[in-house]
């Protein structure tokens, strides 16, 4: 039920883009707050208590790139940024699932309004494509909850207020939630309602609170069973199929979670993919954001071939596998941006050093602890002081260019010293550091983890822009105040009238010796159409390079360049 904030319950009749940003940053907070409580209910259709993670990750992602889409971007192009950032970022079952109520609404947000019956046409279309991207519905789950939310809003008058419609669509989840239990043998085993089912409630409620001004009182949903009765209830991953190199733990097949971005597909290529997937595991997914990026999701025990009948399709990129473990096995989710995967699974942190908000938020969002180098002074004694605090006794440093090889040789010396396994990684970037922390996998022996974040920092070439301060003679010329510099390592390469042109042909010079993605990290003097403008030269004239646009905040750069 609803409990007014104030005596004067706030109502919209329409969903503005004020609202959606709104809604957008709530969902985040909410699915946060309850990410511990939705990772303990999951345990259909694995185990592996992630749902709650999962979910908070994909609508980051969402959020992100709705940031990058700038502040004045309209409704049309910032439900679209959304959508967009939710399919690219999308993790798990749930978070593929979720995309794709933000593609509904960015579908509907194109028609330029977005009253109460857009809202009812937005939730039906959700559930339309839940269905067509899920190999598989099952009752009881998310998908069967939205369904449910889809009829019952589209039983409303078609004249009601947008904020009618989404109280209906949050009381009707609500409901649905407590369905599911009796619904899947496999919850009502242990005793829970839908984890995945959970977090739509909670973005559900967000959308009513962002538009009447009224919080929910929900009850909180816990496991009641004992740890026997959980094992013999969870459902075990049963591939389709056993191809060639699957790997075996004793008796079992070991299990794999694997999740990709793939572009130059159109519906029937995704078709073609689902049924592929489908042929191999289970839990398959493959779903768009309506703009030709699509993300697909299988549980398999053979991870490489899962990629294969991707790149068999269309161009794969953003591959991530993790192993499936159940819950009692120990594997898990984390919610909090300062803790770290190890915590759950191998006992190790990463300490990051960064500049910048956005940088923080990144590197945090990643589970990794950060060291700020722009509000304190940083040198080896500070550095040193961050590892001994750390929680575990392995720590995997990201410097990122902050300090020099013989002050890093300096702290690990003192920091072994004092009890800490160091393993200094060659970050000589944020965007280095962004690479390796992409392939960071703490179940994986600390020297391995190490080589494998070390090698992708390695592979990933970085440049920086900046604007001349000064007047100066450089390798390249002599720069005046307020030209643009592109800067390889601490050499100018390129001058130019502005940061613009200094930017093209920066990047013109890094990708003439090749490259498949550019990872552009944006200082805090850059401005929304610098970056809009790096990325729509790269898009021309390399239309086969990926670009990805973060905003880092820090100060004395109008931009950091990665390529891999």
């Amino acid at each position: 039920m609803y409990v007014a904030e104030s005596e004067l319950e706030a109502t919209s009749t329409e969903l503005g883009v004020d609202e959606l940003r709104t809604w957008a940053y709530r969902c985040v907070d909410d699915l946060t707050a309850r990410c511990d409580e939705i990772n303990e209910l999951n345990v259909f259709p694995i185990p592996d208590s992630d749902t709650g993670t999962n979910l908070v990750f994909t609508v980051r992602a969402a959020v992100e790139s709705m940031r990058a889409a700038g502040p004045d971007a309209d409704l049309r192009a910032t439900a679209s940024a959304l959508a967009a950032g939710a399919v690219a970022g999308a993790r798990g079952n749930s978070g593929v699932i979720v995309s794709q109520v933000l593609r509904a609404v960015a579908e509907v947000a194109s028609r330029g309004s977005f009253d109460g019956a857009a809202l009812t046409d937005a939730l039906v279309r959700a559930a339309e494509l839940v269905v067509e991207v899920v190999s598989v519905p099952v009752q009881g789950t998310i998908v069967s909850v939205l369904a449910r939310v889809a009829e019952d809003v589209a039983s409303l008058d078609r004249q009601a207020d947008v904020a009618v419609v989404a109280r209906r669509a949050a009381e009707s989840a609500s409901s649905g939630l407590d369905r599911t239990r009796k619904q899947l043998p496999a919850l009502d085993a242990a005793g829970v309602v839908d984890a995945g089912a959970l977090g739509l409630r909670v973005m559900l409620d967000a959308l009513a609170t962002t538009l009447t001004g009224a919080v929910p009182s929900r009850q909180r949903y816990h496991r009641r069973v004992d740890p026997q009765t959980r094992r013999s209830a969870s459902p075990r991953l049963l591939p389709r199929a056993t191809a060639v190199g699957d790997v075996t733990h004793g008796e079992a097949t070991v299990g794999y979670e694997v999740l990709y971005g793939i572009r130059d597909i159109d519906d029937d290529g995704a078709r073609q993919l689902r049924l592929g997937l489908a042929d191999i595991g289970d839990s398959v997914v493959v779903a768009g954001d309506g703009d030709g990026g699509w993300s697909a999701h299988v549980h398999t025990a053979n991870a490489g071939l899962a990629v294969d009948v991707g790149l068999k399709i269309g161009n794969v990129h953003g591959v991530r596998i993790e192993v499936l473990e159940s819950a009692e096995a120990g594997s898990g989710g984390h919610c909090h941006p300062g803790d770290s995967t190890a915590d759950v699974r191998g006992g190790r942190d990463i300490l990051a050093v960064v500049a910048g908000d956005g940088a923080e938020g990144l590197y945090s969002g990643e589970g990794a602890s950060v060291l700020r180098s722009d509000r304190q002074r940083l040198g080896p004694a500070e550095l040193c002081a961050a590892i001994v605090e750390s929680n575990h006794p392995e720590v995997l440093v990201l410097p990122n260019g902050a300090l020099s090889a013989q002050e890093l040789v300096h702290v690990s010396i003192a920091s072994r010293n004092a009890g800490k396994d160091v393993l200094m990684l060659p970050s000589g970037s944020m965007v280095q550091g962004l690479a390796a922390l992409a392939v960071h996998d703490a179940s994986r022996a600390a020297v391995d983890d190490a080589f494998a974040m070390s090698e992708a920092a390695a592979g990933t070439r970085w440049a920086s822009l900046r604007h001349a301060e000064e007047r100066s003679l450089t390798w390249v010329g002599t720069c005046e105040p307020g030209d643009g510099l592109g800067l390889v390592g601490h050499e100018v390469v390129v001058i130019g009238p502005d940061g613009v042109t200094a930017g093209r042909d920066l990047l013109d010079q890094l990708l003439s010796v090749g490259g498949e993605m550019v990872t552009m990290l944006m200082g805090r003097a850059a401005s929304d159409e610098l970056g809009e403008q790096l990325t729509e030269h790269v898009r021309t004239r390399y239309p086969g390079v990926e670009v990805v646009v973060y905003h880092g905040g820090q100060m004395d750069e109008l931009a950091q360049l990665g390529i891999e």
